[in-house]
């Protein structure tokens, strides 16, 4: 008894943050957690342990345990993934690909038998401009999408941070030479945060919401800018 009024409280918690709108267009959550979720992220500079650390920590507060893992230390077991109900992956981006651990994740993900629902954030400094941090408009997450055939049910690109100093001499040039093609900073002292900490947040709830078996996806307006909660749909992997 006391552990389904915990379960309860914990959805009224999750719910009273989530904004009216959202609400209106979800089921009910239906009172049933079980099964654990898994996240994992890939990273050389560190922000993307920074972003999956901040979405354990939101997801901590909702009463939801998810440590976050580093794919460079090991990757997971298939039984391991089969018995999660969600899995997330935070992965940085380098040269127009997820990091190489990511890769290797995402390619054994997809011979799961039974997979569990995947939500993929990739973290790449193309996502700082507007429109460029969906399935659509981020060619990196689309393409990643289309080449391990995946049906995520929450993909989205959020930006980066621009830290010349911590890059190698070849990365520092091809970044500045990037970055001088798409109109952004190109002194070696740049030092820039352009991941969209609310946003994370934001991502966060909805990642509470899912593991709480609010099934449909719905769309959420926040910070200023849309994101798109819909399902992948297939036809859009390519």
């Amino acid at each position: 008894m006391s552990n389904n009024s915990g379960i309860g409280n914990s959805a009224r918690g999750i719910a009273r943050r989530i904004p009216p709108d959202f609400v209106s267009q979800a089921p009910a959550f239906s009172g049933e957690v079980g099964r654990a979720m898994e996240l994992f992220y890939a990273t050389r500079d560190g922000q993307s342990r920074r972003i999956a650390e901040r979405i354990a920590k939101r997801l901590a507060d909702d009463g939801i345990s998810a440590l976050a893992h580093d794919l460079a230390d090991a990757l997971p077991v298939p039984s391991r993934l089969t018995a999660a109900r969600l899995v997330v992956v935070v992965a940085a981006v380098r040269y127009g690909l997820p990091l190489p651990e990511a890769e290797q994740f995402l390619a054994s993900y997809r011979t799961l038998r039974e997979p569990p629902r995947l939500v993929l954030l990739l973290v790449n400094l193309t996502a700082r401009k507007p429109g460029k941090d969906t399935v659509e408009g981020n060619v990196y997450l689309r393409k990643s999408i289309a080449r391990h055939r995946l049906a995520p049910v929450l993909a989205l690109a959020i930006a980066g941070r621009l830290d010349y100093s911590r890059y190698g001499w070849f990365d520092r040039q091809l970044i500045r030479f990037i970055m001088k093609l798409t109109g952004g900073p190109t002194d070696p002292g740049t030092c820039i945060d352009y991941t969209p900490w609310d946003t994370v947040d934001d991502v966060a709830l909805r990642i509470a919401a899912l593991h709480g078996r609010i099934e449909a996806p719905a769309r959420n307006v926040v910070s200023g800018s849309s994101l798109n909660f819909d399902a992948i749909d297939l036809g859009q992997r390519v």
